[in-house]
């Protein structure tokens, strides 16, 4: 009984410790998982898009492209160790006129 409440306490601050560690942001200056996840999201879309034909293959290849700008100027703040506040208010804006691209490609009516 006292060895199992002992125990059970152990475990379940071992488990909080655990899940704290999980919910901390990471220590790396050059981490940029928030651009990382929009990334991929906006890759999707493209996909999607060409998938339903609402993207030409056009289309395609000026957003595939936007999006490896994009990913040239990410690599390019990260290069000197740290990505600073501007740099990701930079890689956000960059983003954002994708987002708007990928949107008004999808349902500017043409057709592949």
């Amino acid at each position: 009984t006292m060895k199992k409440q002992t125990l059970i306490l152990a475990l379940s601050l071992l488990a909080a410790g655990a899940a704290f560690a999980q919910s901390t942001p990471s220590t790396d200056p050059t981490a940029t998982p928030r651009v990382d996840r929009r990334e991929a999201r906006q890759q999707k879309r493209i996909q999607q898009g060409e998938a339903s034909g609402q993207i030409t293959a056009r289309e395609q290849k000026r957003l595939d492209a936007q999006q490896n700008r994009i990913e040239t100027a990410e690599a390019k703040a990260k290069s000197d160790g740290q990505v600073t506040a501007k740099e990701r208010a930079g890689l956000n804006r960059m983003q954002n006129k994708a987002s708007r691209n990928i949107r008004r490609n999808k349902h500017d009516a043409q057709h592949s």
